[in-house]
């Protein structure tokens, strides 16, 4: 399994981004994709996850901000990420999970600054 994440930037505080996460399997068989982020110093955390019954989770610090989805037509995962903070500045992972099965991908930088 590739998971390609993009989407990635610089943007200034109260800008948007949308990341992107392309699944090189097909998505919606009792599959769970999530995002997670990690800032330098920090551990990696959840932002957001979706089941593939559509549910979702998300980290207190990003709810009413964060949203995400997936395209299972097209196995991607989206993230919009609205009214960024400094604090949201770092690296995104996307990750797939199935049965046993535990994916990551590569991961794509935010940063976001004036």
């Amino acid at each position: 399994v590739q998971l390609q994440a993009s989407g990635g930037g610089l943007v200034q505080p109260g800008g948007s981004l949308r990341l992107s996460c392309a699944a090189s399997v097909t998505l919606g068989s009792l599959d769970v994709v999530g995002w997670y982020r990690q800032a330098p110093g920090k551990q990696r955390e959840l932002v957001a996850g979706i089941t593939s019954f559509g549910s979702t989770n998300y980290a207190d610090s990003v709810k009413g901000r964060f949203t995400i989805s997936r395209d299972n037509a097209k196995n991607t995962v989206y993230l919009q990420m609205n009214s960024l903070k400094p604090e949201d500045t770092a690296r995104y992972y996307c990750n797939y999970k199935r049965i046993t099965a535990n994916y990551w991908g590569q991961g794509t930088q935010v940063t976001v600054s004036s």
